[in-house]
Order: structure tokens, then sequence, then C-alpha cells
């Protein structure tokens, strides 16, 4: 059975590795001539700019991913609770623009040196 409704259509990807798949952002002008690429994951510990929206602007390492919202929460952006306690807002990956990788995985480093070298080579 479907839904009818377009917003659940959207979000009506089954597959975990799909759902990663979708948690794209791009890359800033300086990596994106660096490493010749347009999108890359968002990971924890990149540090990204949100572009638009409320929290135009902010700067700051992603501190979450929640794959099953879509969405993720990073450092510095927080919403006051009428408690008085800090939340932290919920950003989709397209609002947001990767300003620096983390390469604590030495695999991730990897692949993108060689998909730098691949693509300078004019294959």
């Amino acid at each position: 059975m479907t839904s009818t409704k377009p917003k659940v259509q959207r979000k009506a990807l089954s597959q975990f590795e799909e759902r990663v798949a979708a948690l794209r952002s791009p890359l800033s002008k300086d990596l994106r001539a660096q490493y010749k690429v347009r999108t890359a994951h968002v990971r924890k510990g990149d540090t990204v700019i949100v572009t638009r929206g409320d929290y135009k602007g902010h700067e700051g390492k992603v501190s979450g991913i929640n794959t099953s919202e879509m969405r993720i929460t990073m450092e510095g952006v927080n919403m006051a609770k009428m408690d008085g306690t800090n939340k932290p807002v919920m950003i989709p990956p397209s609002k947001v623009k990767i300003s620096k990788l983390d390469f604590s995985d030495k695999e991730r480093k990897k692949v993108f040196e060689s998909g730098a070298k691949f693509k300078e080579d004019g294959i």
C-alpha cells in the first residue's frame, strides 16, 4: 500500500543505506576546487556553514546525524526551551555547506585524494 501524500512519498526511503546516501551537502568553493567534487556525505566532525534559514551564517562542527529524520545537528546552533535549557536544532543537510572535512577516517581521505588525482589526469 502506498501513500497519496507527497510528503510521505518523499520520505519513503526504506533502506538505511539509501537514507545515508541522501545525507549529502555541497562543498565550499575551495574544497570543490581542491578535490574536484561537488558534494560529499556529511559526517560527524565535519565543519559546516548554514546557508539558508533562520540560522544562516552560523558555522560549527556536526555533532550528530539523524538518519530517520534526515537531519543533522551542529555545535552552536541551539534553541531555548521554555524551561531555560537548550536543545540542538535539527537542520536538513541541503541547507548547509561543508567548509572543512574530517579526515580521521583514513579511507575517506584516500577516496577524496584518489578522486582528485583521477579527475586531474582528465580521464
